[in-house]
């Protein structure tokens, strides 16, 4: 009997079972955060989602949201303004008694920025002088890509508490999106985003560290993707709120030879939601790109 039940547990369905799990994902409405939706709510869970354009989110729940065992329920808010956080938290309050998952994945890029002169002067001219380099476009890019990690997290403690309390051997878990642009050491053109991604995963680890030792019981994670179909690689979204990345285009770029695929992010999530010995690491999707372009 017992080693019946040892096999059991290594079915896939209670390796990741999320099935009536609660969730709540930022950005929900295309790219990363979209196929994190998809996937938790094809398996079972409950899933919120948010943003700022209620079009977006009204069309990801009319074709998606059908014939799944699942949920996804969308919800107009800004995470980076402190009271819609808070309005947003009264939201789920009402209608939860619990939060399982919490997957902040908006995020912003930032302009590119010539860095490929070697005179100082003109490196100058495209760093500090041009129109992209203002100290404005640094503080959206950190307010959207970093702060708003820190009070989404903090604001949903409570809720995440108690799905912990909920359900015996399960801990609620934070997942951050961060990027692969936040470890290597190019600046790939755009140095406020790289460095509010690598910001962002710096403050996971301190927020699995401060959690871990307030016994909070709340795992914090992040993914790093490499390039993945989003609008923010494409700059758009089809009617079913997809993006697509031409093949050619990153087969030099990346070992993999291809853009992440949907199901690659897909089991990412499910893995970084479900494993409950994981907490305040990086797990890296980038089909190699790490290993080519290097770390800092």
């Amino acid at each position: 009997m017992e080693a019946k039940q040892s096999n059991q547990n290594f079915k896939l369905e209670n390796l990741f079972n999320v099935k009536g799990k609660v969730a709540l994902i930022t950005g929900g409405g295309s790219g990363i955060g979209l196929m994190a939706a998809q996937a938790l709510a094809v398996n079972g869970a409950k899933v919120y989602i948010t943003g700022r354009t209620s079009e977006k989110l009204s069309t990801v729940t009319d074709l998606y949201n059908k014939g799944i065992p699942g949920e996804i329920i969308p919800i107009t808010a800004d995470i980076t303004d402190k009271d819609s956080i808070d309005k947003l938290v009264q939201t789920i309050s009402e209608r939860e008694k619990y939060l399982s998952i919490l997957i902040n994945n908006a995020g912003i890029s930032s302009h590119p920025q010539n860095t490929e002169h070697e005179d100082p002067q003109e490196l100058r001219k495209s760093l500090f002088e041009e129109a992209a380099a203002n100290v404005e476009e640094w503080d959206s890019v950190f307010r959207t890509n970093t702060s708003q990690l820190f009070f989404m997290t903090t604001a949903f403690l409570p809720l995440l508490s108690r799905g912990s309390e909920v359900e015996h051997g399960w801990s609620s878990t934070v997942i951050n999106i961060t990027s692969i642009s936040g470890i290597v050491k190019v600046s790939q053109h755009h140095f406020a985003y790289n460095a509010s991604k690598a910001a962002a995963i710096h403050l996971t680890k301190m927020l699995a560290h401060e959690t871990m030792t307030s016994n909070l019981k709340i795992r914090v994670n992040n993914i790093a993707p490499g390039v993945f179909p989003s609008e923010m690689t494409t700059s758009e979204s089809d009617e079913k709120q997809k993006s697509a990345i031409p093949k050619e285009k990153y087969e030099e770029k990346v070992p993999a030879a291809r853009a992440g695929k949907e199901e690659d992010m897909g089991s990412a999530v499910l893995f970084a939601a479900t494993n409950q010995y994981l907490n305040g690491q990086t797990v890296v999707v980038d089909g190699g790109y790490v290993l080519a372009a290097g770390t800092v």
